[in-house]
Parts: C-alpha cells; sequence; structure tokens
C-alpha cells in the first residue's frame, strides 16, 4: 500500500474516532434536568464512574491511535522509493 494511502485511510479513521469519542463523552457529561419532583438520576460517585469509564476507552483509543502510527510511518520508511518498476521499452 503506498504510503500515501496508508495516511489517508489512518486519517480518515482518527477522524471517525474522535467524533464518536466527543459524542460518548459529550453524553456522559450532559446534565440532564429531571423534573422538579423526581429524585436525582445518579449519585454524585455513580456519575463520577460513568465519567471515569467514559474516559478510559477514549485514553485508550489514543494510544491505540498513537502507536497505529508509529507503524505506519515505520513501514513507510522501509518501502523502496519506487514501488512500481518503470516501464522498459
Amino acid at each position: 500500500m503506498r504510503p500515501a494511502v496508508a495516511d489517508a485511510i489512518f486519517w480518515s479513521a482518527v477522524v471517525c474516532c474522535v467524533v464518536a469519542q466527543i459524542a460518548i463523552l459529550r453524553s456522559a457529561l450532559a446534565r440532564h434536568r429531571p423534573p422538579a419532583d423526581a429524585p436525582p438520576t445518579l449519585p454524585p460517585l455513580r456519575r463520577g464512574m460513568e465519567l471515569v469509564w467514559a474516559l478510559l476507552p477514549a485514553i485508550a483509543l489514543a494510544l491505540v491511535l498513537v502507536a497505529t502510527w508509529r507503524a505506519v510511518q515505520a513501514r513507510a520508511t522501509d518501502l523502496p522509493r519506487d514501488p512500481i518498476p518503470a516501464a522498459e521499452g
């Protein structure tokens, strides 16, 4: 695979992951206002745990993306400069 194609696929995946993680974190951080007579839905401790469980996958995903980027770049430097030989005529 050519490095430019690999880069394009990688960055497309990064954009998709970032959009998804933002949606997840936004959902976890959303402050839903229940009616005045309703009891609170999540106690503060459970709300904190919900945030932790939303942030842990985001951090793990960031580490995986960094490792993947390094692997893509290492592979790009190992490829020959002209992977398709010119036709001799």
